[in-house]
Protein backbone atom coordinates (compact mmCIF):
# COMPACT_ATOMS: atom_id res chain seq x y z
CA UNK A 1 0.00 0.00 0.00
CA UNK A 2 1.62 3.50 -1.37
CA UNK A 3 0.75 6.46 0.71
CA UNK A 4 -0.84 9.27 -1.03
CA UNK A 5 2.34 11.03 -1.76
CA UNK A 6 4.21 8.27 -2.90
CA UNK A 7 1.40 7.28 -5.34
CA UNK A 8 1.29 11.11 -6.76
CA UNK A 9 4.90 11.08 -7.44
CA UNK A 10 4.59 7.72 -9.17
CA UNK A 11 1.80 8.76 -11.29
CA UNK A 12 3.40 12.31 -12.03
CA UNK A 13 6.47 10.64 -13.16
CA UNK A 14 4.48 8.38 -15.40
CA UNK A 15 2.52 10.78 -16.77
CA UNK A 16 5.29 13.05 -17.87
CA UNK A 17 6.97 10.68 -19.45
CA UNK A 18 4.18 9.05 -21.38
CA UNK A 19 3.34 13.18 -22.15
CA UNK A 20 6.59 14.29 -23.48
CA UNK A 21 9.14 11.67 -23.48
CA UNK A 22 11.34 13.55 -20.91
CA UNK A 23 11.11 13.01 -17.20
CA UNK A 24 10.42 15.79 -14.46
CA UNK A 25 13.45 17.49 -12.57
CA UNK A 26 13.22 16.86 -8.99
CA UNK A 27 12.59 20.74 -8.85
CA UNK A 28 9.56 19.86 -10.59
CA UNK A 29 8.60 16.90 -8.77
CA UNK A 30 9.08 19.03 -5.28
CA UNK A 31 7.07 21.75 -6.98
CA UNK A 32 4.71 18.81 -8.05
CA UNK A 33 3.91 17.50 -4.42
CA UNK A 34 4.12 21.21 -2.82
CA UNK A 35 7.10 19.82 -0.90
CA UNK A 36 9.42 22.43 0.90
CA UNK A 37 13.03 20.76 -0.48
CA UNK A 38 14.28 17.95 -2.37
CA UNK A 39 15.14 16.05 0.25
CA UNK A 40 11.45 14.92 0.88
CA UNK A 41 11.54 13.59 -3.16
CA UNK A 42 14.87 11.10 -2.67
CA UNK A 43 12.61 9.54 0.68
CA UNK A 44 9.78 8.80 -1.71
CA UNK A 45 11.90 7.63 -5.07
CA UNK A 46 13.24 5.15 -2.12
CA UNK A 47 10.45 4.44 -0.74
CA UNK A 48 8.88 3.48 -4.54
CA UNK A 49 12.01 1.68 -4.99
CA UNK A 50 11.53 -0.44 -1.49
CA UNK A 51 8.41 -1.15 -2.76
CA UNK A 52 9.28 -2.88 -5.92
CA UNK A 53 7.45 0.29 -7.50
CA UNK A 54 10.46 1.82 -9.48
CA UNK A 55 14.24 0.94 -10.28
CA UNK A 56 17.19 2.94 -10.35
CA UNK A 57 19.27 2.38 -13.11
CA UNK A 58 23.05 2.60 -12.23
CA UNK A 59 25.45 4.53 -14.08
CA UNK A 60 23.28 7.50 -15.33
CA UNK A 61 22.10 10.12 -13.89
CA UNK A 62 18.84 10.37 -12.65
CA UNK A 63 17.47 7.56 -14.46
CA UNK A 64 14.94 5.90 -13.40
CA UNK A 65 12.59 2.66 -14.42
CA UNK A 66 8.72 2.38 -13.53
CA UNK A 67 8.31 -1.70 -12.95
CA UNK A 68 4.61 -1.18 -11.72
CA UNK A 69 2.24 0.98 -10.93
CA UNK A 70 -0.68 1.19 -8.73
CA UNK A 71 -3.32 -1.96 -9.15
CA UNK A 72 -6.28 0.73 -9.00
CA UNK A 73 -4.68 3.37 -11.72
CA UNK A 74 -3.94 0.07 -14.13
CA UNK A 75 -7.18 -1.09 -13.92
CA UNK A 76 -8.65 2.47 -15.08
CA UNK A 77 -7.21 1.85 -18.06
CA UNK A 78 -8.76 -0.29 -19.99
CA UNK A 79 -9.14 -1.62 -22.58
CA UNK A 80 -5.15 -1.66 -21.78
CA UNK A 81 -3.41 -4.93 -21.59
CA UNK A 82 -0.15 -4.96 -18.90
CA UNK A 83 2.04 -2.45 -18.61
CA UNK A 84 5.67 -1.61 -20.47
CA UNK A 85 7.81 -0.21 -18.27
CA UNK A 86 9.17 3.26 -18.82
CA UNK A 87 12.70 4.42 -18.71
CA UNK A 88 13.13 8.49 -17.77
CA UNK A 89 16.73 10.05 -17.35
CA UNK A 90 18.43 13.22 -16.69
CA UNK A 91 18.36 14.64 -20.24
CA UNK A 92 18.27 18.59 -19.34
CA UNK A 93 17.72 20.87 -23.33
CA UNK A 94 17.86 17.66 -25.34
CA UNK A 95 15.19 15.65 -27.53
CA UNK A 96 13.66 12.75 -25.73
CA UNK A 97 14.30 9.36 -26.68
CA UNK A 98 12.20 7.53 -28.80
CA UNK A 99 12.69 4.06 -26.68
CA UNK A 100 13.91 3.32 -23.72
CA UNK A 101 18.20 3.14 -23.41
CA UNK A 102 19.63 -0.47 -24.17
CA UNK A 103 21.34 -1.72 -21.06
CA UNK A 104 25.10 -1.05 -21.38
CA UNK A 105 27.06 -4.14 -22.70
CA UNK A 106 30.59 -5.19 -22.47
CA UNK A 107 32.63 -4.34 -24.69
CA UNK A 108 33.61 -6.59 -27.42
CA UNK A 109 36.36 -7.00 -28.76
CA UNK A 110 36.58 -7.01 -33.03
CA UNK A 111 39.80 -7.42 -34.40
CA UNK A 112 42.67 -5.33 -32.85
CA UNK A 113 39.66 -2.57 -31.86
CA UNK A 114 37.04 -2.68 -29.81
CA UNK A 115 33.34 -1.03 -29.94
CA UNK A 116 32.60 1.77 -26.84
CA UNK A 117 29.54 2.81 -26.39
CA UNK A 118 28.97 6.55 -26.28
CA UNK A 119 26.24 7.33 -23.28
CA UNK A 120 26.09 11.23 -24.12
CA UNK A 121 28.06 13.96 -22.94
CA UNK A 122 29.79 14.98 -19.35
CA UNK A 123 30.42 18.28 -18.22
CA UNK A 124 34.40 19.71 -17.58
CA UNK A 125 33.07 22.61 -16.36
CA UNK A 126 29.75 23.64 -14.28
CA UNK A 127 28.37 19.93 -13.58
CA UNK A 128 24.98 19.49 -16.20
CA UNK A 129 22.67 16.69 -16.79
CA UNK A 130 25.02 13.44 -18.16
CA UNK A 131 25.36 9.70 -18.97
CA UNK A 132 22.38 9.67 -21.15
CA UNK A 133 21.58 6.73 -23.28
CA UNK A 134 23.57 4.93 -25.93
CA UNK A 135 23.49 7.71 -28.70
CA UNK A 136 25.84 5.85 -30.88
CA UNK A 137 29.37 3.57 -31.15
CA UNK A 138 32.82 4.55 -31.34
CA UNK A 139 35.92 2.17 -32.50
CA UNK A 140 39.01 2.64 -30.42
CA UNK A 141 42.08 1.07 -30.76
CA UNK A 142 42.31 -2.21 -27.91
CA UNK A 143 45.47 -1.59 -26.26
CA UNK A 144 43.52 1.70 -25.22
CA UNK A 145 41.38 -0.59 -23.11
CA UNK A 146 41.92 -3.15 -20.81
CA UNK A 147 39.70 -5.60 -18.92
CA UNK A 148 36.34 -4.11 -17.62
CA UNK A 149 33.16 -2.65 -18.87
CA UNK A 150 34.12 0.83 -20.84
CA UNK A 151 32.03 3.97 -22.10
CA UNK A 152 32.39 7.02 -23.74
CA UNK A 153 31.39 10.04 -23.23
CA UNK A 154 32.19 13.88 -25.18
CA UNK A 155 33.15 16.83 -23.11
CA UNK A 156 31.55 19.45 -22.43
CA UNK A 157 33.88 22.50 -21.30
CA UNK A 158 37.07 23.52 -20.22
CA UNK A 159 37.87 22.79 -16.85
CA UNK A 160 40.66 20.19 -17.36
CA UNK A 161 42.41 21.68 -19.87
CA UNK A 162 45.28 21.43 -18.22
CA UNK A 163 45.28 18.22 -18.11
CA UNK A 164 44.62 17.56 -21.87
CA UNK A 165 41.14 17.53 -21.84
CA UNK A 166 39.49 20.00 -23.81
CA UNK A 167 36.01 20.84 -24.98
CA UNK A 168 34.62 18.66 -28.05
CA UNK A 169 36.78 15.84 -26.75
CA UNK A 170 35.67 12.30 -26.56
CA UNK A 171 36.42 10.40 -23.16
CA UNK A 172 36.69 7.05 -22.72
CA UNK A 173 35.70 5.62 -18.86
CA UNK A 174 36.21 2.08 -17.23
CA UNK A 175 33.41 1.59 -15.25
CA UNK A 176 34.43 2.02 -11.35
CA UNK A 177 32.82 2.60 -7.76
CA UNK A 178 36.19 3.61 -6.37
CA UNK A 179 39.33 5.49 -7.35
CA UNK A 180 43.23 6.37 -6.04
CA UNK A 181 43.35 10.30 -5.33
CA UNK A 182 44.90 12.15 -8.24
CA UNK A 183 42.59 10.26 -10.41
CA UNK A 184 40.33 11.75 -13.06
CA UNK A 185 36.93 10.35 -12.44
CA UNK A 186 33.22 10.64 -13.51
CA UNK A 187 31.69 11.85 -10.43
CA UNK A 188 27.96 12.09 -9.90
CA UNK A 189 26.71 14.21 -7.68
CA UNK A 190 23.81 13.82 -5.63
CA UNK A 191 22.58 11.49 -8.21
CA UNK A 192 21.54 14.48 -10.58
CA UNK A 193 24.83 15.72 -11.80
CA UNK A 194 27.68 13.98 -13.39
CA UNK A 195 31.29 15.54 -14.22
CA UNK A 196 34.60 15.14 -15.00
CA UNK A 197 36.93 15.83 -12.35
CA UNK A 198 40.17 14.77 -10.46
CA UNK A 199 39.84 13.10 -6.86
CA UNK A 200 40.97 14.14 -4.03
CA UNK A 201 39.95 13.62 -0.17
CA UNK A 202 39.43 16.36 2.03
CA UNK A 203 39.12 14.33 5.53
CA UNK A 204 36.48 12.43 5.68
CA UNK A 205 35.04 14.51 2.74
CA UNK A 206 35.38 14.34 -0.96
CA UNK A 207 36.98 17.05 -3.77
CA UNK A 208 36.30 17.16 -7.04
CA UNK A 209 39.41 19.39 -8.68
CA UNK A 210 39.49 21.16 -11.82
CA UNK A 211 42.51 21.14 -14.12
CA UNK A 212 41.74 25.11 -15.04
CA UNK A 213 42.70 27.48 -12.07
CA UNK A 214 39.73 29.73 -13.77
CA UNK A 215 37.39 26.73 -11.71
CA UNK A 216 37.32 26.14 -7.52
CA UNK A 217 37.79 22.86 -5.99
CA UNK A 218 34.34 21.56 -4.81
CA UNK A 219 34.15 19.98 -1.56
CA UNK A 220 31.33 17.27 -0.53
CA UNK A 221 30.19 14.67 2.18
CA UNK A 222 30.97 11.73 1.18
CA UNK A 223 27.76 10.58 0.70
CA UNK A 224 26.84 13.27 -2.09
CA UNK A 225 29.50 11.99 -4.45
CA UNK A 226 29.01 8.57 -6.20
CA UNK A 227 32.30 7.02 -8.48
CA UNK A 228 30.82 6.02 -11.70
CA UNK A 229 34.07 5.59 -13.55
CA UNK A 230 37.80 6.49 -14.26
CA UNK A 231 39.56 7.83 -17.12
CA UNK A 232 41.56 5.40 -19.39
CA UNK A 233 41.63 7.43 -22.83
CA UNK A 234 40.36 10.27 -25.33
CA UNK A 235 39.89 10.60 -28.97
CA UNK A 236 40.00 14.17 -30.59
CA UNK A 237 38.89 14.74 -34.08
CA UNK A 238 40.60 18.13 -35.63
CA UNK A 239 38.27 19.96 -38.37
Amino acid sequence: MLTRKQQELLLFIHERMKESGIPPSFDEMKDALDLASKSGIHRLITALEERGFIRRLPNRARALEVIKLPEAYTQSLQPRRGFSPAVIEGSRGKQPPVAAPPQRTPVAEVSSSVSVPVMGRIAAGVPISAIQNNTHDITVPAEMIGNGEHYALEVKGDSMIEAGILDGDTVIIRTASSANPGEIIVALVDDEEATLKRFRRKGASIALEAANPAYETRIFGPDRVKIQGKLVGLIRRYH
